[in-house]
């Protein structure tokens, strides 16, 4: 589905099916050098299941048109446009690695507008090495194969996520190529590194969310390793938040490499009230 978002064009992937402004929504946003096909088996199962879905492509990424954004701030300003373009008064928010930073901003902006907070392989600070942040920027393909190194700990996911057999590495090494060809002004590599790295607004923001929060690990996360995500759980819980935390024994891409402990996790925290 495309809306105009800030005079754009903006793609959201609905899983399927029809907005229907009826239903409840769910807003997934992806992480560097990504787009929504990473949500593929989340989205579409809420789609089928009583939810309207908004699988971004967030700004100059892939389909949808605009200036990408060059930090968490603009990332979140666009999806509280996003919601006012859909209609939407209302809405959970799933993010994942930068996304969760977008997700976070975003809920501690629009308050009582956003109902659920799912943060899936998120820290805080989420700093980028100086290293990572060079190759992004002068050798983007040795850095997405670095990324991809660091970001796995399985070759091929459960049949229930891309297929039986599917080379985990190898589509993620794709759709990262066909993200960087997206935009040929931007490096949306670097420009989403040094977006993660500059966030500085982190446990302030989750002491202003209003709604509840989902914290998605990977035991084995190498990326933003688990750990990373203890002050914010603690910051969370001490201004009064309701916090749940789910630990999946995989690395950065929990949606690829445990589909269905990270489905699940997210389809109960969102039933919830």
């Amino acid at each position: 589905m495309y809306l105009t978002v800030n005079g754009y064009n903006s793609y959201s992937y609905t899983g399927g099916k029809p907005f229907d402004a009826a239903k409840p929504t769910v807003v997934f946003i992806h992480g560097v050098i990504n787009d929504h096909s990473v949500w593929i088996l989340q989205s579409r199962y809420l789609a089928h299941h009583g939810w309207n879905v908004l699988a971004v492509d967030l700004p100059g990424h892939c389909k949808s048109e605009g200036e990408a954004p060059s930090s968490v701030e603009e990332g979140a300003a666009f999806v509280a446009a996003l919601l006012d373009a859909a209609g939407v008064q209302r809405a959970a928010l799933v993010g994942h690695s930068w996304g969760s930073l977008i997700a976070l901003e975003a809920a501690s902006q629009l308050k009582e507008r956003v109902s659920h907070l799912v943060l899936v392989g998120t820290a805080f600070p989420m700093k980028v090495s100086a290293a990572l942040l060079d190759a992004a920027l002068n050798q983007p393909t040795k850095a997405l194969e670095m990324v991809n190194i660091f970001s796995r700990s399985t070759l091929a996911p459960p049949p229930s996520a891309l297929g039986p057999g599917t080379w985990v590495h190898g589509a993620s090494m794709a759709l990262g190529r066909r993200v960087l060809a997206s935009n040929p002004e931007v490096n949306v590599f670097h420009r989403g590194f040094k977006a993660c790295d500059s966030y500085a607004n982190g446990e302030t923001a989750i002491t202003q969310i209003t709604c509840p929060v989902l914290f998605v690990l990977g035991t084995q996360d190498q990326m933003t390793q688990a750990k990373a995500a203890k002050s914010l759980m603690d910051k969370a819980e001490a201004s009064g938040k309701t916090v749940r935390v789910a630990r999946v024994p995989v690395g950065h891409h929990q949606m690829t490499e445990a589909p269905e402990e990270t489905l699940f996790a997210m389809r109960d925290f969102l039933n919830t009230p």
